[in-house]
């Protein structure tokens, strides 16, 4: 059974076979992001978290472009000297204010998500795909820490992410200077995960693989890759045995072995 849902017409959310396909779906602005876009993926991620059939997602820019970054329009009063329209210091979800949620609702997902990216994702759009645990991109795309380029610095969570991803020294010479890199180069300096001809086939692919999983390792699996980089040993060690001791003898795990004794594919409830 399939489901659809569109979120301030320019988020399209496509949910069959428990994976939901999360599309950008401004074409004709390349996907740019305005508030109405901004609105539209913290609703769609926020939306996802209460659908407990929903085993992964895969995230792609409808058209040319995965996306080209904020909206042009959304800096004519900073080029006037207005400044932003709101105060952006207040947490107004959490850890987060409202662009840095933007990027950081599909970090908070217990499902792994991955980015499918062609044509490129630059500014804004490349810090939505670092909320993504893979990003899968053509090897002619572009992508940029480009924010300098208007007189900024990254400001959608990308500054919590980026430091786990790419080599300091690289990172600093992408942020001051604004660069494009290919995907080929993305995928050495670490901002994707891999050149793929095809990256939304290839994601689909993937997608489908994780999602003939077992649902419930596939998210304890996610919750301790998220701490792994930042708690203690300690606490990595306790919340690594608390996870196989919530999954052990559990129905997921049992159908998981019985399926590979029994050389079928699983099928979880």
């Amino acid at each position: 059974m399939s489901t659809s849902q569109r979120f301030h017409d320019r988020v399209r959310v496509d949910i069959a076979d428990h994976i939901a396909r999360v599309v950008l779906d401004r074409p004709d602005k390349l996907n740019a992001l305005d508030p109405a876009m901004f609105s539209g993926l913290i609703e769609a991620g926020d939306w996802i978290k209460t659908r407990s059939d929903i085993r992964v997602v895969v995230m792609s820019g409808e058209g040319r472009m995965f996306s080209a970054g904020l909206d042009f329009m959304s800096f004519s009063g900073m080029a006037d000297g207005d400044g932003a329209p709101t105060d952006l210091r207040p947490r107004t979800h959490g850890l987060v204010n409202t662009p840095q949620k933007v990027a950081w609702v599909w970090r908070e997902l217990d499902i792994p998500v991955i980015a499918a990216v062609q044509g490129g994702a630059l500014g804004g759009g490349l810090q939505i795909i670092l909320g993504a645990d893979i990003r899968l991109v053509a090897p002619d795309a572009t992508l940029s820490i480009a924010e300098i380029r208007w007189g900024l610095v990254p400001d959608m969570s990308g500054c919590a992410i980026l430091p786990g991803l790419v080599r300091a020294d690289v990172l600093a010479e992408l942020t001051y200077t604004g660069r494009n890199v290919s995907g080929e180069e993305a995928v050495a300096v670490g901002l994707a995960t891999r050149v793929e001809i095809d990256p939304l086939a290839a994601a689909e692919q993937m997608a489908r693989e994780i999602a003939s999983k077992s649902p419930s390792a596939i998210r304890h699996g996610k919750r301790l890759l998220e701490i792994a980089y930042s708690a203690d040993t300690a606490a990595i060690l306790q919340a690594e045995s608390d996870a196989q001791q919530a999954l052990i003898g559990q129905p997921h795990q049992v159908e998981a072995v019985m399926a590979q004794l029994e050389k079928r594919p699983p099928e979880f409830s």
